[in-house]
């Protein structure tokens, strides 16, 4: 998306902005909560899955920027943006990716630190995940001017990704 700004010459002029509050956002919180279910599948500790989602994040990531900037560079037949402005515009999006991983990596530092037990810090950054899909799915719906219920249904219809992670968790052991 772009925000405008006007000029005193009462042109709008379009200045490009970071989202936080994309696709690449919703993926990037799930896939953080898949290699958390993942990793404590296999016993590694909060240390280990801090690396583990830190590396995974980072490399999705690269792709993804990657695969952005040749699908805008070569988007439009015609179109005349510049591998740079693409390579902008990929990075401008894919920044949720990266901001996903903030919150549950912080819980599993904590338990890496042992300032929380293991089991704890991965369930906190799991309820992060949860939290961080509630609250895109409450933004989007407000951001459009929908009502309360409509607002809350769309927070708990994103959350239910996390949860599905929570779940697969509980199964998995």
């Amino acid at each position: 998306m772009n925000d405008t700004t006007q000029r005193n010459s009462g042109q709008v002029e379009a200045t490009p902005k970071v989202e936080f509050i994309t696709e690449e956002s919703v993926y990037g919180t799930v896939l953080v909560c898949g290699m958390i279910v993942v990793s404590r599948g296999y016993g590694a500790t909060s240390w280990e899955t801090l690396q583990l989602v830190l590396g995974t994040v980072v490399v999705f990531w690269i792709a993804h920027l990657y695969a952005g900037t040749v699908a805008d560079y070569h988007a439009v037949e015609g179109d005349e943006m510049s591998l740079r402005a693409a390579f902008r515009r990929a990075l401008r999006r894919s920044v949720g990716f990266l901001t996903a991983a903030i919150a549950p990596s912080i819980a599993l530092l904590l338990g890496a630190l042992e300032a929380i037990p293991d089991d704890v810090a991965v369930w906190v950054a799991l309820w992060l995940g949860v939290a961080i899909l509630a609250g895109i799915g409450y933004h989007v719906a407000a951001a459009h001017g929908n009502s309360w219920p409509v607002r809350i249904l769309s927070s708990l219809a994103t959350a239910a990704m996390g949860v599905a992670m929570i779940l697969l968790k509980v199964f998995i052991h």
